[in-house]
């Protein structure tokens, strides 16, 4: 519960509000490249702005960038709550033994209806997790959120 707290507290709503509106206005710029490029935007000069498939990967790089970006700001936010939470709580080594179990009891009984659309719902990442699918998760993994819970000494 002081970990929800700390996420008003903190005016995380707010960070992850201008997060999202610079994402989507990035993404919303990409779409505008591949549109330009798919209706021909620049179409006399080839040399300039690479054409159609240019503006295409363009499009795709600046949103995925911008994906990228707000799923970083809203894992940091993450371990930010955390430790906040910690520090209401007092009792640190507490939470990062609930985190672990979570994590464990999670690999140990699967959740069936858990999808990555879900996911930032619970506590622990209740999806299997690969090396790329970290970069698209909202919260960071659960030993990074252990280890940073065991580093505080109070």
């Amino acid at each position: 519960m002081a970990h929800e707290l700390t996420h008003v507290q903190n005016r995380d709503t707010l960070i992850f509000t201008v997060a999202a509106t610079f994402a989507g206005a990035i993404g919303m710029l990409g779409n505008m490249l591949q549109w330009s490029a798919i209706f021909g935007g620049g179409q006399g000069d080839e040399d300039e702005g690479g054409g159609l498939l240019g503006g295409l990967v363009l499009a795709f790089i600046a949103s995925l960038a911008a994906l990228l970006i707000q799923m970083a700001v809203s894992r940091s936010r993450e371990i930010l709550a955390d430790a906040s939470g910690a520090k209401i709580y007092g009792k640190p080594q507490a939470l990062a033994s609930a985190l672990r179990k979570l994590h464990n009891d999670v690999h140990i009984r699967p959740m069936q209806d858990a999808t990555p659309e879900t996911s930032h719902m619970f506590i622990v990442n209740p999806l299997p997790s690969g090396s790329m699918l970290k970069l698209f998760s909202t919260h960071p993994p659960v030993e990074e959120r252990v280890e940073h819970l065991e580093a505080m000494n109070y």
